[in-house]
């Protein structure tokens, strides 16, 4: 079960442990160049490619991606399409690589709205890459933070029906082994690209405590230097956890 960050402190390193990255800017990239918002996002692909190959490389353990948010379903139906498309195709071409990479793919949010084919390549994805650890991947697919704190919710009372007549007994452990993401820690590090500054429903519960990092960068511009500018970003955080800086200084001196 993973610790909150408000009752266990977690060790601090100069690459952070657990990067969760919001991919924003496929479509204003593609605008720019005038083409359509669709190229932006098949761009954006090799994005993910080379941010797995990076992380896996500098030694992050979790790279948790936002790819599809609960929200995005407002956008245009042709849009929705290629994005449902490009996930089928990632599956179906990148799952050696990810083999090869030692990389263990989890896929969470609410499957049960995608296509029954592609509900069978996450199953199969998952379990041929259940045996990884050199990194974990994650990805966000039809997936809300809000909707993550409740579905917990939701498992916790029907694990525990004591708890509706005794709610003092629930603390955030309770909860959290319940979440989409119990087997992690809480990230580290939180990147978004595309200027935006905002969260929007991601992991809501999890980036209590994560340092922000946000970039002017459009997701299919975000290569490697990129991605390293932000971890040179976090090496400079004081990351205090509710101490103050002289109890941070005595740690390191004792």
């Amino acid at each position: 079960m993973a610790i909150s960050s408000t009752i266990d402190i977690p060790d601090i390193s100069a690459v952070p442990k657990h990067v969760a990255i919001i991919m924003d800017g496929n479509g204003r990239w593609a605008a720019k160049r005038l083409l359509p918002r669709t190229a932006g996002h098949a761009r954006g692909v090799q994005s993910v490619r080379t941010a797995v190959e990076t992380c896996g490389k500098l030694g992050v353990r979790y790279l948790t991606l936002f790819a599809f948010s609960s929200e995005n379903w407002r956008r245009p139906a042709d849009e929705v399409s290629l994005l449902m498309r490009l996930f089928v195709q990632a599956l179906e071409r990148e799952v050696s690589r990810l083999l090869e990479q030692g990389v263990r793919l989890r896929v969470i949010g609410d499957l049960s709205a995608f296509e029954p084919k592609l509900q069978e390549l996450i199953a199969q994805a998952q379990a041929k890459t259940a045996h990884n650890d050199q990194l974990h991947l994650t990805i966000a697919a039809n997936y809300g933070g809000r909707w993550d704190i409740l579905q917990a919710m939701k498992k916790m009372m029907l694990a525990h029906p004591e708890y509706g007549s005794e709610p003092e007994l629930i603390d955030e452990g309770a909860l959290t082994e319940h979440l989409s993401m119990s087997w992690a820690p809480e990230p580290d590090l939180f990147i978004r690209t595309g200027g935006e500054q905002r969260i929007s429903n991601f992991l809501i519960w999890q980036l209590a405590y994560t340092e922000l990092f946000f970039t002017d960068c459009y997701w299919p511009d975000f290569n490697a230097d990129e991605l390293k500018k932000a971890f040179e970003w976090y090496r400079h955080r004081e990351r205090r956890f509710g101490r103050t800086s002289a109890q941070l200084q005595s740690q390191k001196t004792s």
